[in-house]
């Protein structure tokens, strides 16, 4: 079986039910990975597939929304944000200002800017549920990638939660 979208196009089923798109999409000088994925095409619906096309066209106001959703979470000294900028602080010290973008002396302002997107996972069986539809992973160097951190979003389009990668 398959599942056509004017989006997706064809999206076959593998033996087991289950489909899988994959395809790089260029957000300014970044290469995101975009995968489509849901275990039982029986699960994923037309309103899926259009909500999750919307998040791949508009990749851009999605990362202001995770960029601005990780900047909201700063001033809470127990989140995976202020974790995350803690533990890149100590790893890189006084190297921290040759990787970051811009350096504006704010330092978790300037590691939130310098975060690359390294990939954009949409569950597409998950879009009416409470559980992500859609996840960002951010990197501040793409080849650690055990530091990350988690951008979820519900089928809406809005952010549910930023979690680190634990």
């Amino acid at each position: 079986m398959a599942i056509e979208h004017d989006y997706f196009g064809l999206l076959e089923t593998g033996p087991d039910g289950a489909i899988f798109w994959s395809e790089n999409v260029d957000l300014g000088d970044m290469r995101v990975t975009v995968d489509l994925t849901a275990p039982d095409q029986d699960d994923v619906t037309l309103d899926a597939l259009d909500a999750a096309a919307s998040l791949v066209t508009s990749i851009e106001e999605i990362d202001r929304r995770a960029r601005h959703a990780m900047l909201a979470e700063v001033d809470n000294r127990a989140s995976d944000v202020t974790e995350f900028i803690l533990e890149m602080t100590k790893r890189y010290g006084d190297e921290l200002d040759d990787i970051l973008v811009d350096v504006s002396g704010d330092a978790p302002v300037d590691v939130i800017r310098s975060l690359e997107l390294m990939s954009m996972t949409i569950l597409a069986d998950e879009h009416d549920g409470s559980d992500p539809f859609a996840v960002l992973e951010y990197a501040l160097d793409p080849d650690e990638t055990d530091d990350v951190l988690l951008v979820n979003f519900a089928g809406d389009g809005t952010v549910q939660s930023v979690t680190n990668a634990d």
